[in-house]
């Protein structure tokens, strides 16, 4: 038997298994994928976001705890555990030497990374390196890694972890056991569900594309809450981008978002604009776009801009649309041209002349206009013109397992001595809706470590 069992093989799940590891204990980690697909949804990370009081290498200026709460309770609108989050924020300031010491680099920001050399610390080569140097320091320390191993249930005593079920069938016990295995977004009969049906009839998840894993079926979160564990947070929030709907179903990654949002206007398949562009900084809007183009007839939607915003953003895999007028670029996208060009130009009547500055909440915004566009409204004058469709993108769901500050499961509030969870199986706690690019990473990270350290006192202590 080993002391600790680990369900799922991303970043939290290896912090987990690593710490762990670290204060003696034995572990088996148990990953649903291949070996070519390990990782989860960390794959597709590149940075993770840091408190730091002064500059740290790649770390520029100062981020205080204080600014870093003050950006999560704005993203989520209150709808957060401060006490939890304020763990993540902490544990932020410290996580990067105990990276460094399992092989993960660290670089300075490329151009069109967000504005976010001051708060994020980028992974070089990516999530892929950091998970790859994860599973290599994981295979050194003794840690038993099992592939193509999904769970697909949990057995209980009490509220006590017994074993774990694999869908093969076998049965493998341990003294104690760190859930880790990701959110539902992969399942799209669970987000049809969530979803229901629309004023059309239909169910907008069936429009949905997902960013990353396939395997994140949130079998053993439906499993777990089946059993009686606490769970918090609305099943249809979840860090959801607005990314390009020629993407694939999964796995598109990063390379699909769309990041010219802020510098010019969306609009639905009516060509009517439907929120604030402007509203604030990218890295703290664009996991909500997927969200409000969710909401839009048939989950379609159309980001456009002039060829002033040409190299103001990250260039997306999949080129835009062009065209020397507007009316060319509504008739290929099939929107009313009369409309759009409407749309066009009640937006340019209504910009106020001021100091474009995309880094800066600058006073370019308009006047009159409903919804307005409160920061970086120029105007649509100049051609060619550009245009990319968009869709919602799902990266990770935010239903969630109860859990505090030791990340154990709870059932009737009441904490399992051996049983606990980590990453997106519990970051509903911190992220009630919205997001702030980089805070996965580092919910993660913090509760992976401190979820792996817990359950190895219970384990050892049992021994």
């Amino acid at each position: 038997m080993f002391d600790i069992l680990v369900i799922g093989g991303g970043n939290a799940a290896l912090c987990a298994a690593l710490t762990a590891r670290e204060a003696g204990a034995s572990v088996c980690l148990l990953e649903s994928a291949p070996f070519e697909w390990r990782g989860g949804n960390s794959t597709h990370t590149r940075n993770i976001r840091c408190m730091h009081d002064e500059p740290q290498d790649v770390l520029l200026e100062v981020y205080s705890a204080d600014e870093y709460w003050q950006d999560l309770l704005k993203v989520t609108g209150g709808i957060t555990d401060e006490k939890l989050a304020k763990i993540a924020i902490r544990e932020s300031s410290t996580c990067r030497t105990w990276m460094r010491k399992y092989g993960v680099h660290f670089q300075a920001p490329l151009s069109g990374t967000l504005h976010l050399s001051r708060t994020n610390a980028f992974f070089m080569g990516g999530g892929k390196a950091l998970v790859n140097a994860y599973y290599r320091s994981a295979e050194k320390l003794g840690v038993k890694i099992c592939y193509n191993a999904p769970v697909k249930s949990i057995k209980l005593e009490g509220d006590q972890f017994s074993a774990a079920i694999l869908e093969n069938g076998e049965r493998i016990t341990a003294k104690a056991c760190v859930l880790a295995a990701g959110g539902f977004e992969s399942n799209i009969e669970w987000q049809r569900e969530a979803w229901g049906i629309d004023e059309q009839g239909k169910s907008p998840a069936d429009n949905f594309l997902i960013r990353g894993t396939t395997f994140n079926q949130g079998v053993l979160l439906k499993n777990m809450i089946e059993a009686g564990a606490d769970s918090v947070g609305d099943p249809t929030q979840a860090h959801m981008a607005a990314i390009d709907a020629r993407a694939p179903l999964y796995n598109g990654g990063i390379c699909t978002r769309i990041d010219c949002v802020s510098l010019g206007i969306v609009v639905n398949e009516n060509a009517q604009r439907f929120y604030d562009e402007g509203e604030d900084f990218w890295p703290k809007r664009y996991a909500i776009w997927g969200r409000l183009v969710a909401q839009q007839p048939n989950q379609i939607a159309y980001s456009i801009i002039d060829s002033k915003s040409i190299g103001r953003f990250m260039p997306p895999v999949f080129e835009g649309t062009t065209a020397d007028n507007i009316t060319y670029i509504a008739l290929q996208l099939k929107l009313d041209p009369l409309a759009l060009n409407q749309t066009i130009d009640d937006f340019n009547a209504a910009c106020r002349l001021g100091t474009f500055d995309h880094t800066t909440l600058d006073d370019c915004h308009t006047e009159g206009l409903t919804p307005a566009k409160t920061h970086w409204a120029t105007q649509i004058t100049v051609p060619p013109f550009y245009a990319y469709p968009l869709r919602p993108g799902v990266t990770f769901t935010y239903l969630s397992l109860k859990t505090d500050e030791t990340t154990a499961v709870h059932f009737n509030g009441q904490p399992s001595h051996n049983l606990f969870v980590a990453g997106e199986m519990m970051a509903g706690n911190v992220l009630g809706k919205g997001y702030t690019a980089g805070i996965g990473m580092a919910i993660g990270t913090a509760f992976g470590r401190i979820a792996g350290k817990n359950a190895a006192m219970a384990a050892l202590n049992l021994s």
